[in-house]
């Protein structure tokens, strides 16, 4: 299928813009690849020091019969319910590759922290800048340079997003990313929400609110909306860096097993009917990827963040991708799920439906991604439109196959191109004389795409809960919540500013939020024109705002403004920030370490970068 006339001409425009740094990452990249094997390159004591913990057998693989060694990279811990299941995953990888004539090591582990635990916290100051601590984890992993292929294992928020960036710089490795799948369905999405917004009105008291979080959150395996982590496992998938349809089978399927055993093998080049040169990473990873995974984004109504961070991961790459990019594409892919928080169903459910193999086979067909792309399988990115399946007798279970993820199963859920929810994506970019951002549509009530309303100012989530509480927000409101951008304090998101502007909403009054902060991935139906750039601490129009200015967002024109004259804004005093906020950020829980990275951070559209 010829791609569609906008995804070509933005692929175009990203590669001209691109070609400078792409063929310099592209040069760095073969230089890198084209040197001796580890353990023939390296030094005796090197090497000697890189087998010393490993049994002999492998020892013996590694030097003498100079088989491939795989480098694996875990985001393991039992903290996250995402990334528990990767505790026995090292010996599986091990046990495959020996049975393969190869061996793999755990090269490191990187930090994964968990958004739902810190929501509202001083510690989800330290989230977004964790995807640039774990790209680091990955390259210091890496970086004994004793491996000829990888395997990432991360599942969640900036655990995906950091692996691929550090990946990206060592692009001459052949590298899969191995998921573990969603946690059982449990309480519903939306039953979940409605107690959250009867416990913010306080008809429901502690125990009640947490039964019903505990009753959502209940086991092993990522949550089951779709948030940043499962929209993580959707561009993966669209990007052909997984084994395909691996993204959403839960942990305690006995496929997990066979999957993660054949991501060894893929990663090995083993993984068709005869041996192929599984592409290195850096090269799979071009423009046409890169768009790939954004037109499946705004195909699933995915999350927010990735605004931030695929421009982060394209970057690492060589490549440059702005909003304008993503905007335009929104205009012609149109939206095929409805998942929450964009409807009623979970992931699971999506997965039913025909999941990611689903949507990928439907805008291959309609040329909203581009077929000719590497991936980490011989049959391109064509074998990612289906499902996998255990085939043979219980003795065979590590037999799969894989069968056509189309028709949908539910279009309650997943729909085809021809019929589709809404015929542009669920994403929106918003300009004005408050600056550029952006807003998730996808799940927003049509009457609520335009809000115009007088502005009540905050410095921090805490004053807005605080004026809900003593019920000062009773009316049609814009809120802005200023100082949160990555300078100011890291950039968290404000998902805790959803429940009481969600019973804003549902009284009937006309709200919404104006933030240079960002939004969970699993926010939704109140508008919010987020990400604002420039942002307030980096002296960003936000900084202007006063009480009582009238704003007008409109997601259909796509504009963010205040509603005064010309000369009257230009010249407004701008704000600085408070020195008790600078102090009060910049130190306890970790935050001290961290001064470094929000000095140096870049805009939320570059973004928000701290490497560079």
């Amino acid at each position: 299928m010829t791609p569609h006339p906008t995804v070509r001409d933005v692929t175009e425009r990203i590669r001209a813009r691109s070609r400078d740094i792409r063929s310099a990452y592209l040069e760095r990249l073969a230089q890198t690849r084209n040197r001796d094997r580890g353990s023939d390159r390296m030094g005796c004591a090197n090497v000697a020091h890189a087998v010393a913990g490993i049994p002999a057998s492998d020892k013996f693989k590694v030097v003498t019969e100079r088989a491939p060694n795989i480098g694996v990279v875990s985001a393991y811990n039992d903290m996250l319910s995402a990334h528990a299941p990767y505790q026995g995953y090292p010996d599986i990888v091990k046990h495959e590759a020996r049975r393969l004539g190869a061996t793999a090591q755990v090269a490191g582990g990187v930090p994964a922290m968990c958004d739902g635990v810190t929501q509202g916290t001083p510690g989800m100051e330290l989230s977004l800048f964790s995807r640039d601590v774990i790209a680091m984890g990955t390259a210091v992993a890496l970086t004994h340079d004793m491996f000829d292929a990888a395997l990432l294992l991360g599942v969640c928020d900036k655990i995906v997003p950091g692996l691929l960036i550090g990946a990206l710089h060592f692009g001459h490795l052949p590298t899969v990313f191995v998921p573990a799948g969603p946690m059982p369905s449990g309480l519903s999405n939306n039953a979940k929400s409605k107690v959250r917004e009867q416990a913010a009105q306080g008809l429901v008291g502690r125990q009640g609110l947490l039964d019903a979080e505990m009753a959502a959150y209940h086991a092993p395996g990522t949550c089951t909306f779709y948030g940043t982590a499962n929209s993580n496992q959707m561009l993966l998938e669209a990007m052909g860096l997984h084994v395909p349809g691996t993204a959403f089978i839960q942990p305690g399927d006995a496929m997990r097993e066979a999957l993660t055993r054949e991501a060894v093998r893929t990663v090995l080049g083993l993984a068709a009917k005869k041996p192929y040169a599984t592409p290195p990473i850096g090269e799979m990873v071009d423009e046409r990827a890169i768009v790939n995974a954004m037109a499946a984004l705004l195909a699933t109504g995915g999350s927010t963040n990735h605004l931030i961070h695929w421009v982060a991961v394209a970057r690492a790459a060589g490549i440059l991708i702005d909003w304008n990019d993503f905007s335009e594409l929104s205009e012609v892919v149109p939206l095929l799920t409805r998942v929450y928080p964009n409807g009623s169903a979970d992931v699971n459910e999506f997965q039913a439906a025909g999941g990611p193999g689903f949507v990928i086979g439907e805008l291959l067909d309609a040329g909203l991604m581009h077929a000719d792309v590497l991936t980490v399988r011989a049959g391109g990115l064509r074998e990612y439109a289906s499902i996998p399946t255990l085939a043979g007798a219980p003795s065979d279970e590590h037999v799969l196959k894989w069968h056509a993820a189309a028709p949908s199963k539910n279009e309650a859920v997943a729909r085809p191109v021809a019929a589709p929810f809404s015929a542009t994506g669920g994403l929106k970019l918003l300009s004005g004389n408050l600056g550029r951002s952006v807003i998730k549509v996808s799940s927003v009530p049509d009457d609520r795409h335009v809000i115009e309303a007088p502005a009540r100012v905050f410095d921090s989530q805490a004053q807005l809960q605080q004026a809900f509480n003593a019920g000062e927000l009773e009316r049609d409101v814009v809120c802005v919540v200023r100082w949160q951008g990555p300078q100011a304090n890291g950039m968290p998101e404000l998902h805790k500013l959803t429940p009481p502007l969600s019973v804003l909403q549902g009284k009937g009054f006309r709200v919404a939020l104006v933030t240079d902060g960002r939004m969970s991935g699993a926010s939704g139906k109140v508008p919010a024109a987020i990400h604002v750039s420039p942002e307030a601490a980096a002296g960003g129009p936000l900084a202007k705002v006063r009480d009582g200015d009238l704003i007008r967002l409109d997601a259909v024109a796509g504009t963010l403004a205040v509603l005064l004259p010309a000369d009257e804004w230009a010249e407004r005093e701008t704000a600085t920030l408070p020195d008790e906020l600078r102090t009060a950020n910049g130190h306890g829980l970790g935050r001290d370490l961290f001064a470094g990275m929000r000095r140096n951070a870049l805009t939320a559209e570059e973004g928000a970068c701290t490497w560079l």
